[in-house]
């Protein structure tokens, strides 16, 4: 059965390690998928990576609106096109959102649940949100990409509506 993990907030240490490879998936890894989509729902996440919930292993989930949550275990980008500017958030950076630069689209593979290869070619929100789970499994987080600090603000209480376009 799923459950809640805690997600890491700056400054903790494991969102700035460079997470490792699983080896194989077990219980413990379809276990750990299974609380990090609860986790990730429960925080109105629209992406979560494993060392957000303090596990250091190349593991994300995603769930776009009005879709199923998946995983990607072990994902690698192998090819980005295009830039864009988009406003991101980040559970672990709470009560910020700034101005990062992304791909207009990517292609990524990696292995789904099951342990088989998968191959995803995104644009928007989904090419945004796998760029920036991937980040989290390098110890990269969003605030490391903004061009100034003039790119991060502060969310105050009274603009709470005005959520980020991506926020994981």
């Amino acid at each position: 059965m799923a459950k809640i993990r805690e997600v890491r907030v700056i400054p903790d240490p494991v969102l700035r390690q460079k997470a490792v490879k699983v080896p194989e998936i077990d219980k413990s890894i379809i276990q750990l998928v299974d609380d990090m989509i609860l986790t990730m729902q429960e925080s109105d996440g629209v992406g979560l990576a494993a060392p957000q919930v303090g596990v250091s292993l190349r593991v994300i989930v995603l769930q776009m609106p009005d879709q199923e949550p998946f995983c990607i275990i072990n994902p690698e980008i192998t090819k980005r096109n295009g830039e864009v500017e988009l406003m991101e958030g980040c559970l672990s950076v709470p009560g910020y959102q700034g101005e990062v630069i992304r791909s207009v689209s990517i292609v990524a593979k990696g292995l789904n649940i099951k342990g088989e290869k998968i191959k995803i070619k995104a644009g928007g929100l989904l090419s945004q949100a796998i760029e920036h789970e991937t980040d989290h499994l390098d110890g990269i987080l969003y605030i490391d990409r903004l061009g100034s600090d003039d790119k991060l603000y502060k969310i105050e209480p009274e603009n709470a509506q005005e959520e980020p376009a991506y926020k994981g």
